[in-house]
């Protein structure tokens, strides 16, 4: 196992969540979740947050129906992967994302209650859960 910084994300068409995790320890923390305009990402601030944690690899979520088929937001998904490997030079792997909002909210609400439910928190914890669920799967 390397010891590769690696980052997470949670694409949305309202907001990406951003989490950021060490290969080697298998754990993951929230970053941010930036907000899209117009259903498009904000390549900069995204940008910043890659310069600063210098990842070597991305994992984003992709959004699969409880079947394992794909959504509408699939594609979308997939092009932000895309635009994120030749943006930034980063290698990029896609993760099945199904579940975690709502690991997110369940999550949040049992230390927060609804107080803690707002959606850059939801959008930021379910790119801990993307990270950590492909750490389990890649161990």
């Amino acid at each position: 196992m390397e010891n590769r910084t690696i980052i997470a994300f949670d694409f949305g068409t309202l907001s990406v969540g951003i989490a950021i995790g060490q290969e080697i320890t298998e754990t993951a923390h929230p970053l941010t979740a930036i907000k899209t305009k117009n259903d498009k990402p904000n390549w900069l601030e995204i940008g910043k947050i890659i310069q600063e944690w210098q990842p070597k690899l991305a994992i984003v979520g992709l959004p699969l129906n409880m079947d394992g088929t794909e959504q509408p937001i699939s594609n979308q998904a997939r092009k932000f992967a895309n635009r994120l490997q030749v943006v930034f030079d980063i290698q990029v792997k896609l993760h099945d994302e199904r579940l975690t909002t709502i690991e997110a909210r369940a999550h949040l609400f049992n230390i927060g209650g609804y107080r803690a439910l707002n959606k850059s928190k939801i959008d930021s914890i379910s790119s801990v859960f993307i990270l950590e669920s492909w750490f389990l799967q890649h161990a």
